[in-house]
């Protein structure tokens, strides 16, 4: 159900897309209304693909984040786990993809800073042949130099990364830990964990510039402003699903 709200049809571009050919499906019918539905969808998916509409609601989520954060307190570091480069299991091995691998350049950041454990959590995405935590695990170890003490293995979305990570950190007698990952996406998992019995702290990743709305590009539609309208309404309606499910 969480897969097909967040990345399914209410996801951007498809919810306008479908919206936009329901609407021509009904105006061919011959009902007026139609062509409003159209119209509007097309508009909307207009303005989700332009770079100042995204940065205004990636700003937004982001915002949620406290500015100041004490981490005197922290026990543990975890990083979770995002995307993955699938291999086809013989001579091309998954990889780590860009989402990952910026969370671990901040986790990096973060144990030559505060000295704690680590741990890392990230089940096997469909199609790919290693968990997400492996693949991570491997890559601090080898190319980052930083030790990893946990890897959580089952979790296949945030939720499931707090409750298995929060059984494995409550055994070593955590409670307090340090969230990696982007901006954007560390208010849901500091939900997440909170709800899980931990005390979470963000770590502070770079966070979206702020925009001038001084260019003619920033109005108009662009690939990368739409990926970014995608993670906020992505963050918007995962938040929303956690806190009426769980």
């Amino acid at each position: 159900m969480e897969e097909l709200a967040s990345f399914g049809f209410l996801a951007l571009p498809t919810v306008f897309v479908s919206l936009c050919l329901l609407g021509a499906i009904i105006a061919a019918a011959g009902w007026r209304g139609g062509i409003a539905l159209a119209l509007a969808s097309s508009v909307c998916l207009y303005v989700a693909a332009t770079p100042a509409f995204s940065a205004l609601v990636i700003q937004h989520v982001e915002a949620r984040l406290p500015r100041r954060v004490d981490l005197h307190r922290a026990q543990a570091i975890v990083v979770l786990g995002g995307d993955v480069r699938r291999g086809n299991g013989r001579d091309i091995p998954d990889r780590l993809g860009r989402l990952s691998l910026e969370r671990l350049v901040f986790a990096a950041d973060a144990y030559r800073q505060l000295h704690l454990p680590v741990a890392v959590s990230g089940g096997v995405i469909i199609g790919s042949h290693e968990s997400v935590a492996v693949l991570m695990k491997h890559a601090l170890e080898r190319e980052f130099g930083v030790p990893v003490t946990w890897t959580e293995e089952r979790s296949s979305s945030t939720w499931q990364n707090a409750a298995f990570t929060a059984q494995i950190l409550r055994a070593a007698g955590i409670r307090t830990v340090v969230l990696v990952s982007q901006a954007w996406h560390l208010p849901r998992a500091m939900w997440a964990f909170e709800r899980a019995g931990m005390t979470a702290l963000p770590w502070p990743a770079p966070r979206q510039a702020a925009l001038q709305f001084d260019e003619p590009s920033d109005f108009l539609p662009s690939p990368m402003g739409l990926a970014c309208s995608f993670l906020a309404l992505h963050e918007f309606i995962g938040s929303l699903y956690y806190r009426l499910r769980y």
